[in-house]
């Protein structure tokens, strides 16, 4: 898909859904299209945010957008990352490419625990999270998840109302292991600096 039929496809569900939006891409796309024109184009579409996958945290430092960390992330670049993420920090919970794995990464727990001891900021995980177990598992860790890969194998395969059933089994399993009765779950709706009152 072209850079502008994928801006398309977000100004598309923007005016279906009040929700956060936040299109992930790669360095390659934004220096094609220009970065200034992506960041106009794509806020003009309806993005909240950005998430740029292989964009090191002290390239374009001008373009906010949520950064991601890594289990080999050393603790003095997830603080970094988190004094310059826009809104949330991405832990990837696996190194690698994305993709849905049998289990949990170990190396989940650790790159919490460093984060958190350097940075207050929403912490969601991803990258490899695609069943409910492994959804409420991840959530018990972090502030919230986020799944990808599966989301649209499962959107592919389902259609929107497999999709919606999925989604819908990953917040029953988080809501029911992650948070005591009546709380209403762990997973957060972080506030970006571009919603600011």
């Amino acid at each position: 898909m072209r850079t502008r039929a994928c801006l398309e496809c977000v100004a598309e569900i923007r005016s279906r859904v009040d929700v956060p939006l936040i299109p992930m891409t790669y360095a390659a796309i934004l220096e094609a299209y220009g970065p200034g024109r992506f960041v106009a184009d794509s806020r003009a579409a309806g993005a909240t945010s950005l998430i740029v996958a292989d964009l090191m945290v002290e390239a374009l430092p001008e373009l906010r957008r949520v950064q991601l960390v890594a289990p080999t992330t050393p603790t003095d670049r997830i603080r970094l990352a988190a004094e310059r993420t826009d809104g949330w920090l991405y832990l990837v919970t696996v190194t690698g490419t994305t993709g849905a794995r049998g289990a949990l990464s170990t190396r989940l727990p650790d790159l919490v625990r460093r984060a958190r001891t350097v940075t207050e900021v929403p912490l969601l995980a991803g990258f490899g999270i695609a069943t409910p177990e492994q959804a409420a598992e991840a959530a018990a860790l972090a502030d919230g998840i986020v799944v990808g890969s599966r989301a649209l194998e499962v959107a592919d395969d389902a259609g929107p109302l497999g999709l919606r059933d999925y989604v819908a089994s990953l917040r029953e399993a988080i809501d029911s292991e992650a948070a005591p009765a009546g709380t209403g779950g762990r997973l957060v709706r972080a506030r970006l600096p571009s919603e600011a009152d």
